[in-house]
Parts: C-alpha cells; sequence; structure tokens
C-alpha cells in the first residue's frame, strides 16, 4: 500500500511539472524553479501541442510587426527628411550626419542589454516600455526647435529602441510554438524587418513632400499608440520566474565595443581612415569586444550565453544577417540617390520606385518561410538568396544617366527583392530557434545587433569607397557638369560592387556554416529551452 501511495505521488509530481511547463511555454516566460527536468530527473515533455498556443497569437503577430516596423523603417524615413530639417533648423553639412549617427550609435551598442532585460524583467513590460519611450523622443524630435535637441531625440529612440525590438522579436519567438505556424509567423515578420527600409523611404517621401519633415518623427505616435493598445490587451502579463542575473562586466564591456566599433565606421564617412577618430575607435572597440568575449567563458551569468552564439544554424544566421545588412545599403542608399540625383525622381516617386521590391520581398520571404525551408532547410535557401543579392547588384552597375526604370531598374531591384526574401525570414527564424525561454530576449538581440552593425559598417564603407572613386575619377579631367555626372556614376557602380561583394561573401559562409537538411524536429525542452 505506502509502495503505490509513493508510486501515485511521484506520477501526479511528474504531471504537475509537465503541465507548468506547458503553461509556461504558452505564457512565453521560462519554466518556474522547481520544474527544471534534468534536476527533478522527469523526462521532458514533448515539444508544445495546440493546447499551449497563444489564443490571440495572430493579432499579436500583428502587434509585433508594427512595432518592428515603426524601429526598422525610422533608421531610413528621416534620411528623406535630413535636407528639409537642415534647412529649417540650419545645421550645417558636417553635423547632418549625427542625425543619423545619433540613432545607429544608442540603437547598436544598448541591443544586447536591451534583450537581457526583456529576460529579466518580461517581455510585455518592456515592450510597452520601449513603445512608450520611442513615442515620447518622436515627439520631442518633431518638436525640435534646434539641432542639439533633434540629436537628442534621435539618440533617445535608438535608446528605446534597443529595448523594443529584441523584446518583439522575442515574443514572436515564445508565442508561436507550432512550427508550421512558427513558419509563416516568421515569414511575415521578416518581411516586415527586411522592407521597411523601403517603406521608410516612401512614408518619408510622402510626409515630407505634403506635409512636412517634422512628421516623419510625429508619424511614430500613430504605430506607436496602435501598438501599445494591442499590446496591453493581447501580452500575456507577468516576468520570468526563473531570471538570469544581469553581467554587469559584459553589459559594460559589450556595450563600450559596440558604442567604439559604430563610432568609429560613423566617422569614416567625414575621417580619413588614417585618422585616430576612426582607426582608434575601431581598434578600442576591437579590444573590448574580444575582452567581453574572453568574460564570457568565466562569468557565472554570462550576458551572451555561448550556448546562443555557437551552436551552428544559429551562427550562421547572425552571419548572414550581418553580411547582407551591410550589403543591401547599397540599394536603399546609393539608389535612392542615383534615382534623385540623376534620373530627377521627387522624394514620393522615389519611395514608389522600391514597391515592386518590396513586393517582391515579401512573396519571397514568406514562400521560403513556409514552402522551402521547411523542406530543404537554410543551407540552399539563404546561399541562393545571397547569389540573387549579388547578382541584382552587379546588375546595376549597368545604369547610367539614360536608362529607364521599367527596362533597367526595376528587373535588379525585382532580382534584390526575391534575394533578401530568401535570406531575412529563415535567418531570423533560424537565429532564435531552440534557444532557452531565458535566452531568448538576447538571442532576439543578436539578430538586430547583427543587423545594425552589418548597416553601419557596410554604409561607411560604401560612402568611403564611392566618394574616393568620383574623386580619383575627375583626377585629370575637366570638372564640367557631364564629367560630375560621370563621376556620381562611377561612385555609385562601385559602391553596388563592392555591395554585390559582400552578398557574394554571405553566399560562402552561409554555404559553409548552415547543416544540410530541413530542421531539425523538436523534441523537448533541454537546458530550460522551448524549441519551436
Amino acid at each position: 500500500m505506502g509502495r503505490h501511495t509513493k508510486d501515485s505521488v511521484e506520477v501526479g509530481r511528474a504531471e504537475r511539472i509537465a503541465a507548468a511547463s506547458e503553461r509556461a511555454t504558452a505564457l512565453g516566460t521560462a519554466p518556474p524553479p522547481g520544474v527544471a527536468y534534468a534536476r527533478e530527473g522527469v523526462p521532458p515533455p514533448l515539444a508544445p501541442h495546440a493546447g499551449a498556443r497563444h489564443e490571440h497569437r495572430w493579432l499579436v503577430l500583428g502587434v509585433i510587426a508594427l512595432a518592428q516596423l515603426m524601429v526598422v523603417l525610422d533608421a531610413t524615413i528621416v534620411n528623406i527628411a535630413l535636407p528639409s530639417a537642415q534647412r529649417d533648423l540650419g545645421f550645417t553639412d558636417g553635423n547632418r550626419q549625427w542625425i543619423v549617427t545619433a540613432y545607429a550609435l544608442a540603437f547598436g551598442s544598448l541591443l544586447l542589454l536591451g534583450g537581457r532585460i526583456a529576460d529579466l524583467v518580461g517581455r510585455k513590460v518592456v515592450f510597452l516600455t520601449g513603445l512608450v519611450g520611442f513615442a515620447v523622443a518622436s515627439a520631442i524630435g518633431g518638436a525640435a526647435p534646434n539641432f542639439e535637441v533633434l540629436v537628442t531625440a534621435r539618440a533617445l529612440q535608438g535608446v528605446f529602441g534597443a529595448l523594443l525590438a529584441p523584446a518583439a522579436l522575442s515574443l514572436l519567438t515564445t508565442t508561436f510554438t507550432d512550427p508550421k505556424e512558427r513558419a509563416k509567423a516568421f515569414g511575415i515578420y521578416g518581411a516586415v524587418a527586411g522592407t521597411g527600409g523601403a517603406v521608410g523611404l516612401l512614408l518619408g517621401g510622402v510626409l515630407t513632400e505634403y506635409l512636412d519633415w517634422r512628421w516623419c518623427l510625429y508619424v511614430n505616435l500613430i504605430f506607436a499608440a496602435l501598438a501599445f493598445l494591442g499590446a496591453l490587451r493581447l501580452l500575456h502579463p507577468g516576468a520570468p520566474q526563473d531570471r538570469p542575473k544581469l553581467d554587469i562586466p559584459g553589459t559594460i564591456l559589450v556595450s563600450a565595443g559596440l558604442f567604439c566599433i559604430v563610432y568609429g565606421f560613423s566617422n569614416a564617412e567625414t575621417h580619413a581612415w588614417s585618422s585616430v577618430q576612426t582607426w582608434g575607435f575601431l581598434a578600442v572597440g576591437g579590444v573590448l569586444i574580444a575582452a567581453f568575449a574572453g568574460w564570457q567563458t568565466r562569468a557565472k551569468h554570462p550576458l551572451l550565453p555561448l550556448r546562443v552564439v555557437l551552436d551552428r544554424d544559429r551562427g550562421a544566421s547572425y552571419l548572414a544577417m550581418f553580411i547582407s545588412g551591410a550589403g543591401m545599403f547599397g540599394v536603399f542608399l546609393f539608389l535612392t540617390y542615383y534615382l534623385q540625383q540623376i534620373l530627377r525622381y521627387s522624394p514620393v516617386k522615389t519611395g514608389l520606385a522600391f514597391l515592386p521590391m518590396v513586393f517582391a520581398m515579401i512573396v519571397s520571404s514568406v514562400i521560403a518561410q513556409n514552402k522551402l525551408v521547411p523542406r530543404l532547410g537554410a543551407k540552399p535557401i539563404v546561399p541562393l538568396g545571397m547569389g540573387l543579392g549579388a547578382a541584382g547588384l552587379a546588375w546595376m552597375t549597368a545604369l547610367d544617366a539614360t536608362s529607364g526604370y521599367v527596362g533597367h531598374v526595376l528587373p535588379p531591384l525585382l532580382v534584390m527583392g526575391v534575394g533578401m526574401g530568401l535570406i531575412f525570414a529563415p535567418a531570423m527564424s533560424m537565429a532564435t530557434a531552440g534557444v532557452a525561454a531565458h535566452d531568448a530576449g538576447v538571442a532576439s538581440a543578436m539578430v538586430n545587433t547583427s543587423q545594425q552593425v552589418g548597416g553601419s559598417i557596410g554604409t561607411a564603407l560604401l560612402n568611403t569607397l564611392a566618394t574616393s572613386a568620383a574623386t580619383n575619377y575627375l583626377v585629370g579631367r575637366q570638372p564640367t557638369p557631364a564629367a560630375r555626372v560621370q563621376a556620381q556614376l562611377h561612385s555609385y557602380s562601385t559602391a553596388y560592387w563592392w555591395s554585390a561583394a559582400f552578398f557574394a561573401l554571405g553566399l560562402v559562409v552561409s554555404v559553409t556554416l548552415y547543416r544540410k537538411g530541413p530542421p531539425r524536429p523538436a523534441v523537448g525542452p533541454s537546458e530550460g529551452a522551448v524549441h519551436m
């Protein structure tokens, strides 16, 4: 009788532990203390089933996608507004870059900290805080009476964006637990993340041309209000119960290191590479990042656990986001210059010119994530996207002063759109698949960090190379208007070639690192992981 009672207690205990784990997965939190399978000696349950799904998960996806769109498009929407803002506030060409750099510095250097805060405090709280802070910073920037206030507001946008972006992606990771639904969700999310820059160009053009440059900042209040109301109603409350502790030394090292790297590459646009303002900050940033990596191997509670980045598929995805982030600025930045300065497109017409690329990116992103990756895995899909990106950019090098949109600009744009769609959704999904629930925030932050730092490096390198190419072209030539136009075209072509080289490198990296075959099926939590 005693033995039978003891067995019954053990069975009941195991059932309670499994039930608690499933509830935690449904809520997007880590299993509560005492529900660590290996320590309790209870076999882990199978992957989450239909009963563990969020009841309003598709509405949650809409809220998350809206917030992500706001963060991504803000990187480009202000670019369109810069000339008008400069005339209005009277700042110099030399100071103009700080409107973009202030945002990039704060956002890029604080992303990992923002992701860890989401793991510590709770994703809903951090998501809502990020939305409110981003909206307030946007309102300050829109009402800015001078250059200093505008730069401060842009830096604040970066700070709250660093909270918002990783919280959004980790919410997506923990909300969609069914593999098929997760594929669809990441296909949509990847399309939003990939097209946000182009949407920013279009929206910025419309707002600047028909309203005022300040509305490029005020419009964030509308996005934030809609996302806030949706998140308040739909997201599950509560902080993770199995919360990691904050790695303060690691936080200081990586934040300072990323700041120095982004700042150093930003300085390369206005200083020579031989300037201490450029190489000095890059060197210090490299040393700090190396020190951070070494510390993570010894820290008791590492900010970025090595288990997050050393998985082959996850590491390949981070590198894919980094390289494509660097390369795609060859489209958004220099093709924008080409359309406006050479073909004399208005800001609105320039934005509309990118719409076919956006559509192609959305379609290929959804198809890749729903149909191709589940059958073939990421190994053939992401490299194919890299190859198409390289081909599209190489095609753009043929653009000249007499090129037309339909016959010359549109075809490579469509090729680029398909390629980017094949990269973004699979890479984002693989970068967060199978990660531990208490690491979901920092793993999601790594996705955004990779893309943001890659974009900063790409912008600096391509601008420097393009400027040097234009200068060298004019050596020994009369600086006539025709020669200046040809120098511009030569600089754009140089940027396209280098961007194509970035994507070619991405092809080699992704082919080498990604595992063969379809994604591995989830067989249950491991080390507290939530496999999705």
